[in-house]
């Protein structure tokens, strides 16, 4: 199984070759340089899934939200949910 991270782009740093266009994404607070090649009208603002260091995927900030709630950390859920023991 396969899991893409939602992150919103920062900055980003063309290049002549647009296989080595990169930008700086936050995920929640986390600041990493991703490779956009594969979402080349991805500007700053948006928000894209992120699988092993690659952009595959623009979506809506709706959407990312929803992804993020999904992936919570176990700790952060109520008690009484969650397999914790």
């Amino acid at each position: 199984m396969c899991l893409a991270i939602p992150g919103k782009i920062l900055e980003v740093a063309e290049s002549d070759d647009p296989l080595f266009r990169t930008g700086r994404v936050s995920f929640e607070g986390i600041v990493k340089d991703i490779q956009l090649a594969y979402t080349p009208d991805a500007q700053p603002g948006d928000y894209v899934l992120v699988h092993v260091g690659f952009a595959i995927a623009v979506v809506d900030e709706a959407e990312a939200r929803r992804t993020l709630e999904l992936i919570e950390p176990e700790d952060a859920l109520p008690a009484g949910r969650g397999g914790g023991g």
